[in-house]
């Protein structure tokens, strides 16, 4: 990826402490609040939660970047909500309305903040922007392959491929993995798009970071699977530290990766 030579937008591109960053992140923070409470997104601890955490990701990365985890929320929602009562029939649900807590929110966008507050350390918001995207592709990816595939029965184990019981830990389905394909590619055009618009970052092989990033929260998808098989069923890690690992997976993958995807 290269800069244009000329930014007529030098403050709305800037990450870290300019005024035009903090002014929309602190507006965005407040929209967050105000309707995570009213449509109930999260509960009281996951709200407070959500603000921290994404005032860090908007002030140490970009208001942009906050965007992204906002579409992911959204979408997330979205999920959630989808078929709710039937999940909650059936015990698959979240909460007691879909809403989630803190935990769940740290464990989604902690390693997003981490990589923010890298890229303000190096100064290097473009080259962490794919970084970033591909962390918060893992957990659409993975929020997507949970409640869009947990109402599909023909569930499978990832370490065996032997059928088991819908929600159980490791289990995917073919629902579950087209959502998950879907939730990835969710994040990569809305990164490219906020990439283009916002940050005027040209890149000259957008199908190129668009698959990239979908292939990389696909993957990161998968090692949650595996983790959750191998460790959490056996009571090693909680479901938390599955979701941190597998995004510190994607991350680490786009991390070595990308570059060579020659965007």
């Amino acid at each position: 990826m290269q800069s244009q030579d000329i930014l007529p937008f030098d403050l709305v591109m800037e990450g870290g402490f300019n005024q035009t960053n903090l002014i929309i992140s602190a507006i965005l923070i407040l929209v967050l609040m105000v309707v995570s409470r009213m449509r109930k997104v999260l509960n009281e601890s996951g709200t407070w939660a959500a603000a921290i955490l994404g005032l860090g990701v908007a002030i140490a990365g970009h208001w942009s970047w906050l965007l992204i985890l906002l579409s992911f929320l959204t979408a997330g929602f979205i999920a959630t909500r989808w078929r709710y009562d039937e999940k909650k029939s059936r015990g698959l649900h979240e909460g007691d309305e879909g809403e989630r807590d803190w935990t769940n929110v740290v464990a989604n966008g902690g390693i997003p903040l981490v990589i923010s507050i890298v890229a303000f350390t190096t100064k290097d918001w473009e080259n962490m922007l794919p970084v970033f995207a591909a962390a918060v592709a893992v957990a659409a990816s993975d929020t997507f392959a949970s409640e869009y595939g947990c109402l599909d029965d023909r569930v499978y184990m990832i370490t065996t491929l032997k059928k088991c019981e819908p929600g159980i830990n490791g289990g995917f389905s073919p629902n579950g993995q087209l959502a998950a394909l879907l939730g990835a590619l969710l994040i990569g055009i809305v990164s490219i798009s906020l990439g283009w618009l916002v940050q005027a970052q040209e890149i000259s092989q957008p199908l190129r970071f668009i698959g990239g990033i979908t292939v990389i929260g696909f993957v990161g998808c998968q090692i949650d699977s595996l983790l959750g098989a191998l460790f959490e069923n056996r009571g090693w890690i909680g479901k938390g530290t599955v979701n941190a690992l597998a995004i510190t997976s994607g991350a680490l993958i786009a991390a070595f990766l990308l570059p060579e995807f020659n965007f």
